[in-house]
């Protein structure tokens, strides 16, 4: 039984197959394992099966790697409907040989926890796909990698292309600021390693001397995800806003478990504001070998009480600022690569316009794990084949016309709840709006379990212009709510 180090010294080989035009055999593990602390579980327990369904996208690259066998791991069965919908996306000639290699390992298991703990507890099954595997050439394709996935990787004895755990904190908030000061790369101004509210008004203090026009300050946890960690903390909110004498009490009307989870580590910084701002950020592939690669940019649509809370993206992200992004995004990789690191990441921007016109840049987060920006990107570099090019912040298919998108995890109403993923699916086809492989253009579904849950689904539009991206994207919403519409009109009669 090889160790994990032994089993990692292998990965760049097998990694370096699975490319398009490639037709040597070999087996990719998809492991969409939401792995995050027990707070976030909790928060989202009702739809990790539906958060894990996200990445059944993944299947749509098979058509291009003929070689490839592609295994999906899930705590949830996907409807057999979803799935003949995502072979229907390729094109006809590849249909029969697609299906015959994409193959669904189910754990059924719908407790709160991360699949690669469901995994462990199911030798059984961790065995019978260890002998599927053994004698062939296979990685596993994590979502982020902890010390569950890495026990999974040596039961399994095939290699992980993720980031090991011990490398882990590289991603914490407090250390990306620390990182991006040493790439060279302009972080607002704040503090890192923040545990207590003494520590915490004293930081928010210096913020406010420092920075005099600041409106508020951003605390985040250092070990979060998808913005759930940050709390926004406005000036104007705070008693005796000429002084720091409203901060301790604000500080400690923080929610139990915030302060419980801030104890473990977190950062403090400006809340950063404009007269136009946006949240960017540049998605990077750091392979085995330690190369960089840009593989496309964002801007990120955020929501919830403090506007922070990851919602959906466009792509790519403006034009004006895209290649300033992915000249950030190479250095800040550079400095991971060179540590370790290994897989999908990203890296999240606050971007804002100051009087004269000038954006000016300001990195935030890293992200060491797949995110909300991964999956809209594998729908199209492998239903639009092309390469997005870093200089200009464009993507160009392989005829050499333009692609944008528009994608959500949250497009939701209550009136949908209920409504089946076959019929999602019926309802956006009538509407004319499926993906169409001739034009390059349609929107593409996911995360259709999640209409069971909360009446929730998501989607990419690919349209070649911004324009036709976004109508194609409001469409959808239309076509599904019609659809709710007609069906509880005849439900009613």
């Amino acid at each position: 039984m090889k160790t994990f180090e032994e089993l990692q010294a292998s990965l760049g080989a097998v990694w370096s197959l699975n490319r398009p035009g490639n037709a040597v055999d070999h087996v990719v593990v998809v492991l969409p394992s939401y792995s995050v602390c027990e707070t976030l579980l909790s928060h989202y327990a009702t739809r990790i099966p539906a958060l894990e369904h996200r990445y059944l996208v993944t299947s749509l690259m098979l058509h291009r790697i003929e070689g490839c066998e592609l295994v999906f791991l899930t705590c949830q069965a996907p409807g057999r409907r979803v799935l003949d919908y995502y072979a229907s996306l390729v094109p006809r000639r590849h249909r029969a040989s697609t299906k015959a290699r994409f193959r669904v390992a189910v754990v059924a298991d719908d407790s709160p926890r991360p699949l690669a703990a469901k995994l462990l507890d199911r030798p059984d099954l961790t065995d019978a796909l260890g002998a599927s595997l053994a004698g062939r050439r296979a990685f596993i394709e994590p979502w982020n990698v902890t010390q569950h996935e890495v026990e999974l990787a040596e039961r399994l004895q095939v290699p992980i292309d993720g980031t090991p755990p011990r490398l882990w904190p590289l991603g914490f908030k407090s250390s990306g600021r620390r990182l991006f000061r040493e790439a060279g790369v302009p972080v607002p101004p704040g503090r890192e390693d923040i545990r207590t509210i003494d520590q915490l008004v004293l930081a928010i203090a210096e913020i406010r001397q420092q920075r005099p026009t600041a409106t508020g300050v951003v605390v985040k946890h250092d070990n979060s995800a998808a913005g759930d960690g940050n709390a926004v903390i406005r000036f104007d909110e705070l008693d005796g806003a000429a002084s720091t004498d409203g901060i301790p009490a604000r500080g400690l009307a923080l929610p139990d478990w915030y302060l419980r989870d801030l104890a473990s580590g977190g950062a403090v910084e400006e809340l950063i504001t404009g007269s136009r701002f946006t949240s960017p950020s540049v998605q990077i592939e750091l392979s085995p070998f330690g190369e960089v690669r840009i593989l496309a940019t964002h801007e990120q649509i955020l929501g919830g009480d403090s506007s922070q809370v990851y919602f959906g993206c466009r792509f790519p992200a403006d034009s004006v600022y895209a290649p300033e992004l992915a000249r950030h995004g190479q250095a800040i990789g550079e400095l991971l690569a060179r540590r370790g690191v290994v897989g999908r990441l990203s890296v999240d921007f606050a971007a804002v316009q100051n009087d004269s016109g000038r954006w000016q840049l300001y990195a935030l987060e890293v992200n060491l794990r797949k995110g909300g920006t991964t999956h809209p990107h594998v729908v199209l570099s492998h239903l639009v084949p092309g390469s997005y090019d870093a200089d200009t912040g464009a993507w160009q298919a392989a005829d050499g016309t333009p692609r944008w998108y528009c994608a959500t995890d949250n497009l939701i109403d209550e009136s949908w709840l209920g409504l089946t993923p076959d019929s999602v699916i019926h309802a956006v086809a009538a509407a004319g709006l499926q993906f169409n492989g001739r034009t390059g253009t349609g929107v593409v579904l996911h995360m259709l379990s999640c209409l069971a849950i909360d009446g929730r689904f998501g989607l990419t539009a690919i349209g070649r212009t911004p324009e036709q991206a976004a109508d194609l994207y409001e469409r959808t919403s239309a076509a599904v709510d019609r659809y709710a519409k007609q069906t509880e009109r005849v439900v009613s009669k």
